[in-house]
């Protein structure tokens, strides 16, 4: 099972309505299975703050968040993303890594 399966299938725990996570690694420097978007819709972050949603987010992730770079994270209630119908896009890599490849 790849990375995003397991970001996925840990993430139910949540009881998501609409639930989308995104493997965007090909749009940065550090190689496969490394930078991710997720989208979590769900009753669980009525209430909440942007910043208590996603601790929740990453209390629910454990231990799987050490094994990622950077995660891109989109939540809303469902009455939110009613309203929003859909996610920001991702911006590109603006490098600065050293993982970076030199310019030619």
């Amino acid at each position: 099972m790849n990375k995003a399966d397991r970001l996925r299938d840990t993430l139910q725990a949540l009881r998501p309505t609409h639930l989308e996570v995104l493997d965007e690694s090909h749009m940065h420097s550090r190689g496969l299975e490394t930078h991710y978007k997720a989208v979590v819709v769900g009753e669980a972050f009525a209430g909440k703050r942007a910043v208590q949603r996603h601790q929740l987010v990453y209390r629910t992730l454990g231990p799987l968040m050490q094994e990622i770079h950077a995660l891109a994270l989109h939540t809303y209630t469902p009455a939110e993303w009613e309203q929003a119908g859909a996610a920001p896009d991702s911006p590109t890599c603006r490098g600065g890594s050293k993982h970076d490849r030199p310019a030619s």
